[in-house]
This record gives C-alpha cells, sequence and structure tokens, in this order.
C-alpha cells in the first residue's frame, strides 16, 4: 500500500502549536508484504536510520505487529527543518500500514497536533489535543491567491532545541498581543485584501529562538522588503516563510535568493502552494 502526505509549516506566526498549513512537498510511504524486513530511502533523509530503527519502520511495525514487510521512502521534505518531516513521515507509514486512525498514530509519534492534521486534511488547519486525549482539528478558509515562499537553509534545527529556548511563562501583554494578531492572521488568509503585516507578528516563540539563527530576523525583513504580505519561522525553523500573493511570489522569493546570496547562507528557496488533498491512499 502506498501513501502519500505533504509537507506542513506551523505556527505562521502568532497561531503558536495551532495553527498550520500543508504545502505542496511531499513525503512517501510504500509497504509490501515480505518474508523479512527491508528498507528503501530516498530524496531528503535518505540513508539516515536505514533499518529497523527508521520512524516509518517503528510506526509500521507497530501497527502490524512484526517487521515482516518491504518499506521505501520517498521524500522531498527536508529533515529538521521546520516543514513537519516527522508528522508528515509518521502519518505516511500508518495510513500505509493500514492503521485505523492515523492522525492519532502520528500525534502520538511526532507531538504536533497542528503539523499531522494539516498534513492529513490538507489546507488550513488549527489542531490541538483535548484533555481526553482526542484530537480536535478545524478546516479553516484559506484564500487560492496565496503563495508560500520557503527559505530553507541548510542548517538542522532541532525541534527539541527550538523548544528548549523558549520560557517556561511569558507577560499577559504578549499573550494578548498574540490572541490580537491571530484573529487578523485568520481573516488576512481568508481574504487577502483583509491582510494586515502585523498579523503575522509573534511574541511567543520567535523572539526567544532568533538567538538560535542569527540570519532569521534580517531575513524575514528582506522577505517583506522584497514584497511579501508577512514574513514569519516555519514551526520551529531553521525554515523561513514569507507570504505572498500570487503577483508578488517570485519577487519575494528573488529577494529572499539576494540575500542569501550577500550574506553567504547556503539554502533553497522555494515558492509553493498550499496543498489541498492531504493524506492519499492507493
Amino acid at each position: 500500500m502506498l501513501a502519500r502526505v505533504p509537507a506542513s509549516s506551523a505556527n505562521l506566526g502568532p497561531g503558536f502549536d495551532v495553527l498550520a498549513v500543508a504545502l505542496e512537498r511531499y513525503v512517501e510511504v510504500t509497504i509490501d508484504p515480505a518474508d523479512e524486513f527491508s528498507i528503501t530511502t530516498s530524496g531528503a533523509g535518505a540513508g539516515r536510520f536505514d533499518d529497523e530503527n527508521h520512524l516509518a519502520a517503528r510506526v509500521a511495525a507497530g501497527v502490524l505487529g512484526h517487521t515482516r514487510f518491504a518499506l521505501n521512502v520517498h521524500s522531498t521534505i527536508p529533515v529538521s527543518r521546520g516543514l513537519g518531516s516527522s508528522a508528515a513521515l509518521a502519518l505516511a507509514a500508518a495510513a500505509a500500514a493500514g492503521a485505523p486512525d492515523p492522525l492519532a498514530l502520528a500525534v502520538e509519534v511526532d507531538g504536533h497536533a497542528e503539523n499531522a492534521a494539516a498534513s492529513w486534511r490538507g489546507g488550513l488547519v488549527a489542531a490541538s489535543t483535548d484533555s481526553d486525549g482526542s484530537i480536535l482539528v478545524r478546516d479553516l478558509a484559506l484564500d487560492d491567491v496565496w503563495r508560500f515562499v520557503v527559505v530553507i537553509p541548510d542548517v538542522e534545527l532541532a525541534t527539541a532545541a527550538a523548544r528548549a529556548a523558549l520560557p517556561p511563562s511569558v507577560p499577559f501583554a504578549d499573550a494578548v498581543s498574540n490572541l490580537r494578531a491571530l484573529t487578523e492572521l485568520l481573516a488576512g488568509l481568508a481574504d487577502h485584501h483583509a491582510f494586515r503585516a502585523a498579523a503575522m507578528d509573534d511574541a511567543l516563540h520567535q523572539p526567544y529562538r532568533s538567538a538560535l539563527l542569527p540570519f532569521a530576523t534580517p531575513l524575514l525583513a528582506a522577505l517583506r522588503e522584497g514584497g511579501a504580505s508577512g514574513s514569519c519561522w516555519s514551526g520551529a525553523g531553521s525554515t523561513m516563510l514569507g507570504l505572498a500573493t500570487v503577483a508578488h511570489a517570485e519577487a519575494v522569493a528573488q529577494a529572499a535568493r539576494a540575500f542569501c546570496e550577500r550574506e553567504g547562507i547556503d539554502a533553497t528557496v522555494d515558492v509553493l502552494r498550499a496543498d489541498r488533498t492531504g493524506l492519499v491512499v492507493r
């Protein structure tokens, strides 16, 4: 069985640990019955843990109850770059293995409901885990005109390290500021005419993580100066994201490439659409 799952970008500024959008980069996992375990990997992350310790292998074995299968993984989602690679891989492996609830399993494995839900549903979602362990997912409106300019540095940033940079509490005013920005962001994502640049402002995670990636703050500014309507970290980084209309997206990408060249940053810059399909199994 083959399962294909899109990448995701979480937070989108003020939507910390709740908001995510699916993007048109993909991981495909194929699982076939076999006399003994085997694995082949290609694309992003190829050659890492190519044995029974591979994340997809562990997820599949947990679903099937054995390791008598041939596993193939092909991915265009960079690893540890803030594009939901682990959530997407866990979701794809669970679905390919025939899990009755691949979303729940992906969230259990990865811990990020918003990333897994965006990859599962496609489009823009708000997601969280309720006190009883159930996963709450809400589909949100997303204007077709939006494009997502992703700047993917050749620098890995583990989610655990990014999480460790966060304080145990934040000022009340910062929490209120994020709530205000989030309401504006949802309105602007639904209708680009309503978007305001301040809607992507964040006070809960980006300021505390900026020391981990010294290029982040000036790069976010360069994206906006290049024509992006807003800019933010993609998840916990290291990818940075510029939100742009289709008319401005390529100019924003060129501005990002110029910045990276000028600053000596090895990075890939892509203009991505939102994936509207989510998980596909065949």
